[in-house]
């Protein structure tokens, strides 16, 4: 039986108005890079720069020159707005006011 020539990945980003999950059909040995530019995913969010944001499958941080896998999903990851343990600091200290 001949190998499959394309596979069933995933594109992903949740902007801060709305998000898009995109399934598109890609060449077996596909990067990241080429995954993102073929969903278009950028034309649909202008504020992604592939360049500048961190990236992933599966949670798991990836370059833009790591190879896909049939079913992947690639997750494109907007910047932090507040330092995560600052934001947990004032949390903490709001509630034990209460």
């Amino acid at each position: 039986m001949p190998e499959p020539l394309t596979m069933a990945i995933q594109v992903c980003y949740a902007g801060p108005n709305n998000t898009s999950l995109l399934r598109l059909q890609i060449e077996i040995d596909a990067t990241v890079r080429q995954a993102i530019e073929l969903s278009g995913i950028v034309g649909l969010h202008p504020e992604i720069n592939i360049s500048a944001c961190k990236l992933g499958v599966f949670g798991k941080l990836k370059d833009l020159d790591a190879k896909l896998h049939p079913d992947d999903r690639i997750e494109i990851y907007r910047p932090l707005i507040a330092d995560p343990m600052e934001a947990r600091r004032r949390r903490a200290k709001k509630q034990s006011k209460m």
